[in-house]
């Protein structure tokens, strides 16, 4: 699959040798892709991606994999920061608050196993703004369809379980999976609410304790961080 080239000034080198280890998906909130393309292309704004996925279907490419764009900002996921410098960033076109379209869905179903094959990178790396950044950021939103992805490979899904609830232990699971734990159990509920019980509300719940469980126990952190 060939991208549309529309390079973006915004980007440089990937820090301290570092390489991709993770792609992280954002939605563009913006009203259509010229209007996006503007943004992430304008030195002004400081923000890029690597590639724009349009409701159409149509793929952009704005900045080189190997390169670093200005996509994820502050935060971390796995106890490490610079994302930017470890990922690969996918914005899709989309307002937030409704569904992705089936022609944008399947772009990213192709484009995701060549990023994953080029960079060694495993399902579990395919993450979302909201989980690396919580108390900013809530793309690609509670409308994306992660369970797709993971049946297909390009990310993952907890088991359904339950557990009973205990914040401390949710925590540490969560950590062990890999969001920041100081964070705190609101903004770490969320966020795994947004992703994986997009439409649960309230305190920590039985379900949500023995899926994020779950996840921990089949994708737990790698102590030795990838080398450069």
């Amino acid at each position: 699959m060939q991208p549309i080239p529309h390079p973006s000034p915004n980007f440089g080198e990937r820090r301290d040798g570092l390489r991709p280890e993770l792609v992280v998906l954002h939605y563009t909130a913006m009203e259509d892709v010229p209007s996006a393309l503007e943004r992430l292309c304008c030195p002004e704004f400081e923000v890029s991606a690597h590639y724009l996925i349009a409701r159409d279907g149509t793929l952009y490419q704005l900045v080189e994999e190997d390169k670093r764009a200005w996509h994820a900002g502050g935060g971390d996921w796995r106890g490490r920061g610079d994302v930017n410098s470890r990922s690969i960033g996918v914005e899709l076109d989309n307002l937030g608050d409704q569904p992705f379209s089936q022609p944008l869905m399947q772009t990213l179903e192709r484009l995701l196993p060549g990023i994953l094959s080029r960079w060694g990178i495993p399902p579990e790396g395919v993450i979302g703004h909201s989980d690396m950044a919580p108390r900013r950021k809530s793309d690609p939103g509670r409308r994306f369809d992660w369970a797709r992805l993971a049946r297909r490979g390009l990310g993952v899904w907890p088991e359904p379980r339950e557990a009973a609830p205990n914040e401390a232990e949710f925590l540490q699971a969560a950590e062990t999976f890999g969001y920041d734990s100081s964070w705190g159990i609101d903004a770490v509920l969320d966020a795994f609410r947004q992703r994986f019980r997009p439409w649960a509300h309230g305190r920590l719940e039985a379900r949500d304790m023995g899926e994020m469980l779950d996840l921990a126990g089949r994708f737990p952190i790698d102590p030795a961080p990838p080398s450069a």
